[in-house]
């Protein structure tokens, strides 16, 4: 009986040792995943050991020390709210009162649609989560839909509507020769589009390339949306940090909500009051009545909650303490307009550098972009040249972080482009006065 009480352990063992390899072998097949392109940026960066070493890369704002910022109005909200915090949950969309305060930097402060409460508005993850409950969302409610992203537009935009299964076209926005606005076709593209078509839009501070339609041009995109029928969402992820002003940089929205659109809006205090980990912002739909926006509002909280319940408290509290409180209110505006002219004069710090260094190329597009990014035009080569001879690190699309830019830094920063560029800027230049020559003769 012993004898076979120790056969049968035996076999147990085997069997379970068979079972373990079996088991270990369940990921084998997985791959590890290509490394974000911005996130590599800044790994690379802090691996380089050369004093002189520069990232323009990063896409959170710096002082001109190339110090990360704490906004005082921040650290106030935070004093007030210490020891008075709860730790409850909060309700699956969010803080009520953030998400008020939040409606009217959007909508504006005495908004017809939030006075009738014609406003789907819930708290999100950031702006990326409130991209991703409105994908989630229009995919379960249109799922016959499609999304048109632009050309080129932030990377993650991608992930989200693909994820959420929603499929992509893209739209024409960026024209690589002018450096700015691709109008025509992109009024052509919104034109072609089949009827009743989504399309993603920038409201201000288009990432990567800082170029943003005209307030004539953001009236005729409009004007040719309601002419199509299309469904406006835009992603407003710098409210108040492109211009230093936050109604100057709700414009866009502005105009589509004059001319009757219902649009979808997704908002983040990640750059306008530095709270990027924080993760605090803001979906909203504009609705047809009230009554149809209690039936969304429920529906994107149902759409919440098995993503990840509920969001946190922390950052929301800060917000509605400084957006509710006038003297904070006030502060804020002082500080996110301090935190744009800085960009705004590394722009013309930049340019005026290049200028200087007897650049037969044109570099206005750096002062007529707007916001964080500057796309510079410089190929993927160029930025390698950048990395590998200057320690200068940015994304390979040549765009360019003007946090990281600095009265430090911007003479070397300019000296360093002026170096990888000027070769095939000559060549450039050399080729149009000969065409020009042969034009002539």
């Amino acid at each position: 009986m012993a004898g076979k009480m120790v056969f049968s352990c035996t076999i147990c063992r085997k069997s379970a040792g068979n079972d373990l390899r079996f088991m270990s072998s369940w990921w084998n097949h997985v791959e590890p995943a290509p490394k974000d392109p911005i996130l590599g940026v800044t790994e690379a960066f802090l691996a380089d050991t050369s004093p002189n070493k520069v990232n323009v890369g990063v896409g959170a704002y710096r002082d001109d020390k190339g110090k990360p910022v704490v906004l005082e109005c921040v650290r106030q909200a935070e004093r007030r709210i210490s020891g008075n915090e709860k730790m409850e949950y909060l309700p699956m969309g969010g803080s009520v009162k953030m998400v008020e305060e939040t409606l009217k930097l959007a909508y504006g402060e005495n908004s017809d649609l939030i006075k009738d409460k014609r406003i789907a508005g819930v708290q999100a993850l950031s702006g990326t989560g409130a991209c991703r409950l409105f994908a989630d969302f229009q995919k379960r409610f249109r799922p016959e839909s499609q999304i048109y992203i632009p050309t080129p537009t932030w990377a993650n935009h991608l992930n989200i509507w693909r994820d959420a299964q929603v499929p992509q076209r893209t739209f024409h926005y960026y024209h690589p020769e002018s450096r700015g606005l691709d109008f025509a076709a992109l009024m052509d593209d919104v034109k072609n589009a089949p009827n009743g078509s989504f399309f993603l839009l920038h409201a201000c501070a288009h990432n990567p390339t800082g170029v943003d339609p005209s307030e004539e041009q953001w009236k005729e995109i409009s004007y040719q949306f309601k002419a199509k029928n299309h469904f406006a969402f835009f992603d407003m992820a710098y409210q108040g940090f492109a211009s230093g002003d936050p109604e100057r940089d709700a414009r866009a929205i502005r105009i589509f909500l004059e001319d009757g659109h219902m649009i979808g809006c997704a908002q983040s205090y990640a750059k306008n009051m530095g709270l990027y980990g924080q993760r605090v912002g803001c979906l909203s739909i504009v609705c047809e009545d009230e009554k149809q926006a209690v039936a969304v509002k429920s529906q994107l909280q149902q759409i919440a909650r098995p993503m990840y319940s509920n969001p946190p408290v922390h950052g929301a509290l800060l917000v509605s303490t400084i957006l509710s409180d006038p003297d904070l209110k006030k502060l804020w505006l002082k500080e996110v307009k301090v935190m744009a002219d800085r960009i705004i004069g590394m722009r013309t710090a930049l340019r005026e550098s290049l200028e200087k260094l007897g650049s037969p190329l044109s570099w206005e597009h750096i002062t007529n972009q707007i916001g964080m990014f500057c796309y510079s035009g410089m190929s993927p080569e160029q930025v390698d040249r950048l990395t590998q001879e200057f320690h200068i690190y940015m994304t390979r699309n040549g765009r360019i972080s003007m946090a990281g830019v600095t009265t430090g830094n911007v003479g070397y920063l300019a000296n360093a482009i002026h170096e990888v560029s000027f070769v095939g800027g000559q060549k450039l230049y050399l080729a149009i006065k000969v065409t020009s020559l042969f034009s002539f003769l």
